[in-house]
């Protein structure tokens, strides 16, 4: 990534290796996860992936326990090995997982703040 895109990045990247589901009606698929932030997640792109990127997907993230973060998402970037989705709708539980997550890797309260600011702005 270039040094102004990386400027410009408002939601910080956190490599995470967790079990994930993406679903579409009937279908899904096992994914490794690259990394996640507050507005979405990046996997690997499952070897028989034939999802419809006009229509919205669920991502089911496993994070251990009981601890799970579920989003509906839209593809917004497909590459031979990754898909790139942006997070459209999540639930209180989830963003409270997935805000402890980023808390956790980040290790700058406020630069936490400034992400979970950002969210409310448009892109």
């Amino acid at each position: 990534m270039s040094e102004s895109a990386n400027e410009r990045r408002r939601f910080h990247r956190i490599a995470f290796d967790a079990p994930t589901i993406i679903a579409q009606g009937k279908r899904q698929w096992s994914a490794a996860l690259r990394d996640i932030s507050l507005k979405g997640l990046l996997i690997s792109t499952p070897g028989d992936w034939n999802g419809d990127p006009d229509q919205p997907f669920d991502a089911l993230i496993e994070l251990g326990g009981e601890a799970k973060v579920k989003m509906e998402v839209e593809l917004t970037r497909t590459q031979s090995k990754s898909l790139g989705f942006v997070c459209r709708h999540i639930d209180l539980e989830s963003i409270s997982h997935l805000r402890r997550l980023v808390e956790l890797n980040l290790g700058d309260e406020q630069l936490l703040e400034r992400e979970l600011a950002a969210l409310g702005e448009d892109d």
